[in-house]
């Protein structure tokens, strides 16, 4: 439980700090592209092109985010075989702590009492979860269920590709709960996922899981980006917060056989809503951040 926890905690610190140098690096491209014309790097609804999302992806800042996410991910990988799925993916999604307050400083963004009142929820939160968390569940499902993830994780992250350029600037927050849901499956694949204990290859290739994996992932990096891109960090962040915890932890306790400790279920129900209700309010009070491009 202890390596666990000290995973999750890490995986949390890399992919809080990621999000905000990637942001560093979405806004520096989006003045930059900004400077060349007033309507390059949009489509027609105001959101940000492919083009100018490809190019946000090859600042030094923004590359450097993406290492520490691809880290965040082996680690987060590992804290949800070690962890019930409701206490990994809270704990993880604790990087909006780390969110919040390095934007302070590379963003230059000021948080409302409220927000850090939020924060201060989120964090207490953590700490019942951590206290009624039980074992984890075995992660052995059917075959069938495997291609139903893989199925889930097209749908949202090809919808939610489709949607965002519609709806352009007005998709930051959606943009965030898409990806949160993408990363969330991503957990979920990880946890399922067959020939990873023991190592065996060609069951791992053959597992439609691996599959569902690799499209949450790269999906929910590129919508995670996007939301960066057009909106505030610390409510697309809490956005992505409640997509990839909320459904995980329900399918974790109903689906794959996570539980808490004998008579600290409450707790757990509770640490649980409040960590959801506290990334809800950041998302509510955040305000979009002066650096972010407005639609066109």
């Amino acid at each position: 439980m202890i390596i666990g926890l000290l995973t999750a905690v890490a995986a949390s610190v890399c992919y809080g700090t990621g999000s905000v140098l990637q942001a560093v690096g979405s806004r520096k491209s989006a003045r930059r592209e900004a400077a060349v014309s007033a309507t390059t790097g949009v489509t027609q609804h105001g959101g940000p092109s492919l083009s100018s999302t490809a190019k946000a992806a090859v600042t030094w800042e923004f590359m450097v985010g993406t290492v520490l996410d691809f880290i965040g991910f082996g680690l987060g990988a590992l804290a949800a075989r070690l962890l019930p799925l409701f206490l990994s993916q809270t704990v993880i999604s604790a990087n909006l702590v780390i969110t919040a307050v390095l934007s302070i400083k590379l963003l230059g963004i000021r948080l409302s009492r409220a927000e850090w009142s939020s924060i201060g929820v989120v964090c207490g939160a953590l700490v019942l979860l951590a206290t009624a968390a039980g074992p984890e569940g075995s992660g052995h499902t059917p075959i069938a269920t495997h291609w139903w993830l893989l199925a889930a994780s097209l749908v949202i992250i090809g919808g939610g590709t489709l949607i965002v350029r519609l709806l352009g600037g007005r998709a930051a927050i959606l943009a965030g709960l898409l990806s949160g849901l993408g990363f969330g499956a991503l957990g979920v694949g990880v946890r399922v996922l067959n020939g990873v204990n023991p190592f065996h290859l060609p069951s791992l290739l053959a597992d439609p899981a691996l599959y569902a994996i690799l499209v949450a992932g790269i999906g929910g990096m590129y919508l995670h980006t996007v939301a960066l891109q057009i909106g505030s960090v610390n409510g697309a962040t809490a956005a992505l917060v409640v997509g990839e915890t909320v459904v995980p932890g329900i399918l974790g306790v109903l689906w794959l056989g996570d539980a808490s400790r004998p008579g600290f279920a409450w707790v757990a129900i509770l640490g649980f809503v409040a960590a959801v209700a506290g990334a809800v309010a950041v998302a509510w009070y955040g305000e979009p951040d002066p650096g972010a491009p407005r639609a066109g």
